[in-house]
């Protein structure tokens, strides 16, 4: 296991900090994941670090940012260090999807694909069980 995710995981509240998925669904640990991509002059430090789940970490790989599908311009990745997530999100429980309010939300939703059939439905199973967003 990531050295740091005992700092990362209680700092999000065991929830992936780009899709909330609650980590106790899963039958294992999300992720320690780097913000700004060590390739990319990212650190290894609890200020560039972010839980996210598996899905979203593979979907943003080394990306940093993404196109948003409202505007065609590329705008940065959503950020859980410095954004605030419900500036940048909302959710429409009834359907289980995420919602972008900004060029950054919108962008990082596409890149992460967050809001595929499966994700849907899962959202949607946990919102019934008091356990998202």
């Amino acid at each position: 296991m990531n050295a740091h995710y005992p700092v990362v995981a209680t700092r999000a509240g065991h929830r992936c900090e780009y899709c909330r998925a609650p980590e106790a669904i899963f039958n294992f640990p999300f992720e320690v994941e780097h913000i700004v991509p060590t390739g990319s002059t990212g650190t290894s430090t609890d200020d560039n670090l972010a839980l996210a789940g598996r899905s979203c970490n593979l979907f943003k790989a080394d990306c940093r940012e993404a196109v948003d599908p409202e505007t065609g311009l590329t705008s940065p990745l959503f950020n859980p260090r410095v954004d605030d997530w419900t500036e940048s999100f909302s959710v429409d429980r009834s359907r289980g999807t995420i919602l972008g309010l900004t060029p950054k939300g919108r962008a990082t939703i596409e890149r992460l694909r967050m809001n595929t059939p499966s994700q849907l439905e899962a959202r949607r199973q946990w919102a019934r069980l008091g356990l998202f967003p």
